[in-house]
């Protein structure tokens, strides 16, 4: 309690530093929509998916419904900054590619999608010219957390902001989480309320349409996080049902995991938790800690659970580990995907 006071005292403090940084972040925006600044289009569709706050809106399962929505249609290449790699410059994914080459995310949609290419490249314009060269064949771009990468002018900019820190009600850093000013949502073709409760009311959608405050060439919507039903390891599964009858450790290295822990609990499942910042890189000390509180437990029905992000940098390390996988669930999903194929048609 007195950290998170301290904190909260701390942040008002540096409340000068946010009005600078806002000022700054803002004379660049402006440079860029004057034209002052370059910003490179391209001849296909390019979606960036992107927040204005830092981390923890689902940013991943959003870039997997699109590749879902859109991979039928499209020759789709996904291009990440590749957070935390341990590679410089551009890189693309292929058949021995690691995890510290590309990054947890990239490297999770290499996995899970083998029919699109993915990339990473802190320079987003170099990262699709070089993509379009290695391969003529795609016609659609997707990039992932880059809403304030202003250096390349997508077609169609979809703007995520969670339920519980929607960015109506949160200020620029240090004082708050924003990366920009709130008016940056004017950029936003698509603004979507994430990990929003599966019965919000439609007065309750409403309300937060209101506070939003949309242009008239945006559109709304909300999603909430559809966990999966089962877990996977890499060569079992078991119902997420049955987790009761399991002495669970659940190890997270993701920014916001209350969801998670609410989702566990709701099932009655009992659980050890052992966090971890985002990204976090684990090293031998962590996976030691983690096995160490695993065979604390003395009972043979038990495992070590994680997110599919996590699993990708533990799975070699840890043995008994298992994945639960999540989806986004937009609510009026026809209204959305209509909405984004008509936009990028245009």
């Amino acid at each position: 309690m007195f950290q998170k006071t301290f904190i909260k005292f701390l942040r008002y403090l540096l409340f000068p530093f946010s009005v600078l940084y806002a000022l700054v972040v803002a004379v660049r925006n402006v440079f860029f929509d004057l034209g002052v600044f370059k910003q490179t289009s391209f001849d296909i569709p390019v979606i960036a998916v992107g927040n204005l706050s830092v981390g923890g809106t689902g940013k991943t399962p959003q870039i997997e419904y699109l590749i879902r929505l859109l991979e039928k249609d499209y020759r789709i290449a996904v291009l990440s900054r590749g957070y935390k790699r341990k590679t410089k410059g551009f890189v693309l994914a292929n058949e021995t590619t690691k995890v510290e080459d590309i990054g947890d995310e990239p490297f999770q949609y290499s996995q899970k999608f083998k029919n699109i290419l993915v990339a990473v490249d802190a320079d987003r314009t170099n990262g699709i010219k070089k993509l379009l060269a290695l391969d003529a064949s795609i016609d659609l771009i997707l990039l992932d957390d880059a809403y304030q990468h202003r250096k390349v002018k997508a077609s169609f900019y979809t703007l995520l902001t969670g339920y519980d820190n929607r960015f109506t009600k949160d200020f620029v850093l240090p004082t708050g989480e924003l990366r920009e000013s709130r008016f940056g949502v004017n950029r936003a073709h698509a603004i979507v309320v994430t990990k929003c409760p599966a019965d919000l009311t439609n007065e309750q959608q409403l309300s937060i349409v209101n506070e939003i405050k949309p242009n008239k060439k945006q559109q709304v919507f909300f999603s909430s996080i559809e966990y999966d039903d089962v877990v996977n390891s890499n060569s079992n599964t078991i119902r997420v049902g049955d987790l009761v009858n399991y002495e669970v450790v659940l190890v997270t290295g993701i920014a916001k995991p209350k969801p998670l822990l609410d989702f566990l609990r709701s099932k009655n499942i009992s659980f050890k938790h052992v966090e971890f910042p985002d990204h976090h890189h684990f090293e031998e000390t962590d996976i030691r800690n983690i096995k160490n509180i695993y065979k604390e437990i003395e009972t043979d029905n038990k495992i070590i659970l994680t997110t599919e992000k996590d699993f990708t940098r533990l799975s070699d390390s840890v043995e008994n580990l298992y994945a639960l996988g999540i989806k986004t669930s937009i609510f009026s999903n026809k209204e959305f995907d209509a909405f984004v194929k008509q936009s990028i048609k245009n």
